[in-house]
């Protein structure tokens, strides 16, 4: 990756007014419609649109264009098996030993619990890294700069991206998750930051019926 800072001209179409609003409000009405799901069809996303998706989050602002993350995305049914293993066991302690009753309370209305079968039954699984340093070709340690803010949003493109492909997802954080970097063979200095399950809803999937705030109640406008 060559940062060495070269200027070229900006590609940047300006809008009127109205196509703004237009394209504002048709991005809110669609991206409203995207939930988080946790029963997956076994039917398989093609490979090529999870791609473009993650070349739409490689696209995310960073700090110092140092793009510190890596994808890892697994269809293969045995390494799914892994990983729901894993992350179950986790899982189980959580509920069980971890949790302070306050959080349970709060995930009650969304009946989660310690079973994932959506690790394995998802068409894809897409395990984010957040890499904290990189080497150069010499082996020289590059320090990241960011790199919780970067993956952030490097994440919340790829949700979106997968979403305007008609892909439906689910993030997922077992606490601890290093078994992912035993399981996919990542360097440890790696940290692994979430894994978003990508693919088709089962039919008749139900969600939570939950709200949103509305616009005054977390958003603040001093003119």
């Amino acid at each position: 990756m060559n940062n060495d800072y070269i200027p070229q001209p900006l590609n940047f179409t300006e809008l009127s007014e109205p196509e703004m609003e237009a394209k504002a409000a048709e991005f809110y009405q669609q991206i409203k419609t995207r939930r988080s799901i946790r029963d997956f069809s076994d039917k398989k996303v093609p490979d090529s649109v999870i791609q473009h998706a993650l070349l739409a989050a490689g696209t995310a602002p960073n700090g110092a264009n140092m793009q510190p993350w890596h994808f890892v995305v697994v269809s293969n049914p045995a390494v799914k098996k892994q990983i729901r293993e894993a992350a179950e066991e986790e899982e189980r302690e959580f509920y069980s030993e971890k949790a302070p009753e306050d959080w349970l309370d709060a995930l009650s209305p969304l009946g989660t619990d310690a079973d994932k079968p959506f690790l394995e039954r998802a068409s894809h699984l897409i395990v984010i890294f957040l890499q904290k340093f990189t080497y150069d070709e010499d082996g020289n340690k590059l320090k990241h700069y960011y790199t919780s803010e970067s993956v952030g949003i490097a994440s919340g493109f790829l949700i979106s991206a997968l979403h305007q492909a008609g892909v439906a997802t689910l993030t997922h954080t077992p606490s601890p998750m290093k078994f992912l970097n035993q399981i996919l063979k990542r360097p440890k200095d790696e940290r692994p930051y979430m894994i978003l399950v990508a693919g088709y809803p089962e039919k008749d999937c139900m969600v939570p019926s939950i709200e949103k705030k509305p616009l005054e109640q977390f958003a603040t406008f001093i003119d």
